[in-house]
C-alpha cells in the first residue's frame, strides 16, 4: 500500500537525485548519438565503431554512479520501506512533462534494485507497469524539432522535392549527383504509390534524424497516398574513394524494413529528443516488429529488456505449454531450452565442459559481450542477458529440470521464496535469443525430401535441392560477412548457424569466436615422411590462435551435394590466402561495406567497393 501522505523531504531528495542521474545519462547518450553525424561526414569509421562500443556501456556506468551517490548522500539502502514508497510517488511527479518517461522509469528500476538488492520480479517499489503515458508527448510545449517532417510532392516535382528532403538533413559533404539519385528514387517509388491517382493526403513523412550505422546513413520514412502507406528507407553511402555521397538504393515495404532493423544488426545512432515517438512511427511502418526490438535497434537496450520481460510475463499468463529442452544437437557449453509457443530460446552456461573445450564462465560471458558491442552485420543474433529470472515450476518439464540439475546446478534454485505457495524455478544467469531453425536441421529437411540428388526432376526434389543450395550459399555469405566485420566464428559447424524467417543465415554460438586480426592463418605443413602422412594425429605444432582453412572441408563437406554447392560458390573459404588478405586489410584500417539489403536493389553497385558475395 502506498502512503496516504508525502511528508518525507529525504524521499523527495532521493527521487530528485535519481531523476538527475537519468537526465545525465540520456544527455550523454544523446550527445554521443548526435556526434555520429560528424563522424559520418568525416568518414571516421574507426571512431564510429569505437563510439558504438562505448555507448553500450553508458547505462550501467550511470546506474552505478547514481547508486553510489544515493548511498553516499542519503544512505539509501538503510531507508525504511515507507520512505521508498514515497520515493516512487515523488519520482512519478517528476515524470510529468518529461520527454523520456519510459526510459526514466526503467532507470529508476535499475537503481532501486541495485540498492535494495531485490530482483526485478520481487520488488514492490519499481515500475512493473508504466505509470506515465508516452502518447502525444509532442503535443506539449517543446523547443525541439518535430519527430518527422512532411513533404507534399506532385508527380511533376517529385525529384525536386526528394532533393530538398535530403538536403534538409544538412550533411556537410557534397553529393556526387543528387538530382540523378533523386530521379532513380522517383523511378522506384512512383509505381509503388500509384501516383497517377493522387489523393488529398499524398505525402512523404521522414523522421527528422538520420539513422547511422556502419558506413551508412539512412533516411527513414513512409509514403502515404489515401489509405495506402509504404515504408521506405534511403541508404546514403560514400562513392569510391570516400569523397562524395550518393543515395545507394530504395528499400521499401515491411520486409525490407525488417531486414534493416534486424535483431542480428548493430544498433543505430539516432539523435532523438522523444524516443517513444520514434518507436511509434517505426511501429506504424513495421506493426509486426515488437517494441522491445525497436528500442534495441535505437540503442536503448535496457528499455528493450524491460519491455521484453513485460511481454514475456504477459505471454506466460496467457499460455499453458511447458518449457522443454530445445530441439537439435546439444551443445557442449550451453544448455538451451525453449517454450514452443514463444519465439525465443533460453541459454544457460553449463558448469563444466567436456574435452576438447577449454573455457570458463567468465570467458564465455566475455564473448557474448564482444558480440553485443560489435557490428553484427546481420549475421550474429543479438542476445538479452538477465540475472535472477523466475519461472513457474509447473511450466517446466521434469526432463528439463533434470538437465539443468545435471549440467548447470550452480545456476538453479527451486523454491517458494515469496512465501505465497508458488514454487518457482530461479535461474541465476540466462541469455535469451530469437529462435531460428538450426541450419543442420534445415539442410536435413532438404536431404529427406530428395534434395541431395540434383538429377531428380520431381517438383519436390527440385524444391528441396533449391533449399539445400540456398542454405549452403547463405552459410558461406554469412561467414564472409563475419570476416568483413573482423570476426572468425571459431566453431563453423552447421549446427551453430540458424535460418531466420527471411531466409538469412545467422551465427549464434559465440564461445569460440575471435577477431580475425588475432588469428594466425596457416597452411598445413607438408608431411616430412610417410609416417606423418599416414598418422591419424596432428604431427605439427599448433598455436592457440592458429587456423588452418584447408582443414574445414572434412568437417563441413562430407555430403557430396553440399560439397558441390559449396565448392562452386565458396571454395575460397578453404584457401588461407582469402583469410590472410582480409586480415591484412582490416589491420591496415579498412572497414568493409556490408549491406542490409540485396545487391540487386542498388542503383550503381560499382560506385562502392564492397565485400563480394554470391547471390542466392
Amino acid at each position: 500500500m502506498f502512503p496516504a501522505r508525502l511528508d518525507s523531504t529525504v524521499a523527495y531528495d532521493i527521487a530528485k537525485a535519481m531523476m538527475d542521474g537519468f537526465n545525465r545519462h540520456y544527455r550523454l547518450f544523446r550527445t554521443e548519438s548526435a556526434r555520429a553525424k560528424h563522424r559520418f561526414e568525416t568518414a571516421d569509421w574507426a571512431g564510429q565503431q569505437r563510439a558504438q562500443r562505448e555507448r553500450i556501456e553508458f547505462y550501467d556506468l550511470r546506474v552505478r554512479e547514481c547508486s553510489m551517490r544515493l548511498e553516499r548522500e542519503f544512505k539509501a539502502g538503510d531507508q525504511p520501506m515507507d520512505i521508498w514508497q514515497q520515493v516512487k510517488l515523488h519520482y512519478i511527479g517528476l515524470l510529468v512533462d518529461h520527454h523520456q518517461p519510459e526510459l526514466a522509469e526503467t532507470f529508476f528500476n535499475s537503481v532501486t534494485t541495485k540498492i535494495l538488492h531485490r530482483s526485478y520480479f520481487q520488488n514492490d517499489f519499481i515500475f512493473v507497469r508504466p505509470a506515465v503515458s508516452t502518447e502525444y508527448i509532442e503535443n506539449g510545449e517543446s523547443e525541439t524539432r518535430p519527430t518527422y517532417r512532411a513533404y507534399y510532392p506532385t508527380p511533376a516535382d517529385m525529384s525536386a522535392v526528394l532533393v530538398q528532403m535530403v538536403m534538409d538533413f544538412g550533411l556537410h559533404r557534397d553529393f556526387e549527383d543528387l538530382p540523378r539519385d533523386a530521379a532513380f528514387v522517383t523511378d522506384v517509388i512512383s509505381p509503388l504509390l500509384g501516383t497517377s491517382k493522387l489523393h488529398a493526403n499524398f505525402q512523404l513523412q521522414v523522421l527528422t534524424s538520420l539513422f547511422y550505422r556502419n558506413k551508412g546513413a539512412y533516411v527513414v520514412g513512409k509514403m502515404i497516398n489515401g489509405f495506402h502507406e509504404v515504408p521506405f528507407a534511403l541508404p546514403i553511402l560514400y562513392t569510391g574513394g570516400e569523397s562524395q555521397l550518393a543515395i545507394d538504393a530504395v528499400l521499401h515495404g515491411e520486409d525490407d524494413m525488417h531486414m534493416l532493423f534486424s535483431f542480428a544488426r548493430a544498433y543505430f545512432m539516432v539523435d532523438m529528443e522523444i524516443p517513444s515517438a520514434y518507436v511509434q512511427f517505426l511501429r506504424s511502418m513495421m506493426p509486426r516488429k515488437p517494441r522491445n526490438e525497436l528500442y534495441n535497434a535505437l540503442g536503448l537496450a535496457k528499455q528493450g529488456k524491460t519491455l521484453f520481460y513485460r511481454d514475456f510475463l504477459f505471454h506466460l499468463r496467457h499460455s499453458t505449454d511447458q518449457f522443454r529442452i530445445a530441439p537439435g544437437i546439444k551443445g557442449m557449453v550451453m544448455l538451451v531450452f525453449d517454450l514452443p509457443s514463444f519465439p525465443y530460446v533460453f541459454k544457460v552456461i553449463k558448469d563444466f565442459y567436456p574435452p576438447p573445450k577449454e573455457t570458463s564462465r567468465e570467458q564465455i560471458k566475455g564473448k557474448y559481450l564482444l558480440v553485443k558491442q560489435h557490428d553484427r552485420v546481420g549475421r550474429m543474433a543479438d542476445t538479452l542477458e538477465y540475472s535472477e529470472v523466475a519461472f513457474p515450476r509447473k511450466r517446466f518439464t521434469d526432463e528439463l529440470i533434470a538437465e539443468i540439475e545435471k549440467f548447470a546446478p550452480s545456476q538453479l534454485e527451486i523454491s517458494d521464496r515469496d512465501g505465497d505457495g508458488q514454487i518457482e524455478v530461479i535461474l541465476k544467469h540466462v541469455y535469451i535469443e530469437r529462435r531460428m531453425i538450426p541450419l543442420n536441421i534445415y539442410l536435413q529437411e532438404a536431404f529427406d525430401a530428395g534434395g541431395a540428388d540434383p538429377a531428380n526432376t520431381s517438383p519436390q526434389a527440385q524444391r528441396a535441392h533449391a533449399q539445400l543450395a540456398r542454405g549452403v550459399i547463405e552459410y558461406g555469405n554469412a561467414i564472409k560477412d563475419l570476416v568483413a566485420a573482423n570476426i572468425f566464428p571459431g566453431d563453423m559447424l552447421w549446427k551453430n548457424f540458424g535460418i531466420t524467417r527471411h531466409g538469412k543465415v545467422v551465427f549464434y554460438d559465440y564461445d569460440e569466436i575471435e577477431y580475425i586480426t588475432d588469428c594466425v592463418f596457416r597452411r598445413v605443413p607438408q608431411a616430412r615422411n610417410e609416417e606423418d602422412e599416414m598418422s591419424g594425429e596432428v604431427w605439427y605444432t599448433v598455436g592457440p590462435k592458429d587456423v588452418f582453412p584447408e582443414t574445414f572441408g572434412p568437417f563441413l563437406l562430407g555430403n557430396p551435394a553440399v560439397k558441390a554447392v559449396f565448392m562452386k560458390h565458396h571454395a575460397d573459404l578453404l584457401d588461407v590466402a582469402f583469410w590472410q588478405s582480409h586480415k591484412e586489410r582490416i589491420q591496415a584500417g579498412y572497414v568493409y561495406d556490408v549491406f542490409p539489403y540485396d545487391q540487386d536493389k542498388r542503383f550503381q553497385p560499382e560506385r562502392v567497393e564492397t565485400q563480394v558475395r554470391e547471390s542466392i
